[in-house]
């Protein structure tokens, strides 16, 4: 007779597991440890957290890039240097025929956004 091999039972995600998945991935943790983390292989771990995988990094994106442009709004000079130059392409040399003063822009430029 043939011995029977023993295999694993499926994998069954669970709201513990992909939280755990969600927030290591945030954070930076390498796909291969967070399959250790919760006793799977990558490619079980690909399969059956592709979401998790793939938004948590836009999602703490979007978080971030939320409370910095509030701080922007309520006058913070530094968040509004910050965004303008990474959203809005400007450089520490102000172009020609522009303003010298970056902060009296940016005030102005805060005094008309809405909120």
């Amino acid at each position: 007779m043939a011995e029977k091999r023993r295999t694993k039972p499926p994998h069954e995600p669970t709201k513990a597991t992909r939280d755990t998945v969600q927030m290591h991935t945030l954070v930076g943790t390498t796909q291969g440890d967070i399959a250790r983390v919760i006793g799977i292989d990558e490619k079980t771990l690909r399969k059956h957290y592709r979401d998790e995988l793939d938004l948590a990094k836009a999602k703490a994106n979007a978080t971030i890039g939320g409370a910095l442009f509030n701080k922007a709004k309520a006058g913070d000079t530094t968040a509004m240097i910050f965004w303008m130059k990474t959203q809005a392409g400007w450089r520490e040399k102000a172009p020609e025929g522009g303003s010298d003063d970056m902060a009296a822009a940016l005030a102005k430029l805060a005094e008309s956004l809405p909120g």
